[in-house]
């Protein structure tokens, strides 16, 4: 099992961010081929106070290959087309392994 993390700054309008998130971004990362789970966790805090973080979403695919063809699939670009365009400047991507 592979997991695509995307992690957000916090935006300076979270409630705008939050909309557009869960109403149009989740809905179309969740139509994405071969995706087994989305998980969206919002950011409370940190050990040391307050955190710089508003979301990490979690995307969890079976295999590389079915993650890499969900990125490319039509509908991963469009969930990536979405990203740039309301969050490009907040959000890191990564890639990682389940162990």
């Amino acid at each position: 099992m592979v997991k695509l993390i995307a992690i957000y700054k916090k935006p300076e309008d979270m409630e705008a961010f939050d909309r557009h998130y869960h109403e149009v971004h989740a809905p179309l990362a969740a139509k994405m081929p071969g995706l087994v789970s989305l998980e969206v966790n919002q950011i409370y805090g940190a050990p040391g106070g307050e955190s710089h973080l508003h979301l990490i979403a979690e995307m969890l695919f079976e295999t590389k290959e079915a993650l890499a063809e969900a990125l490319s699939s039509p509908e991963g670009r469009a969930a990536g087309k979405d990203l740039m365009g309301f969050a490009g400047k907040l959000v890191s991507m990564h890639f990682a392994e389940v162990l």
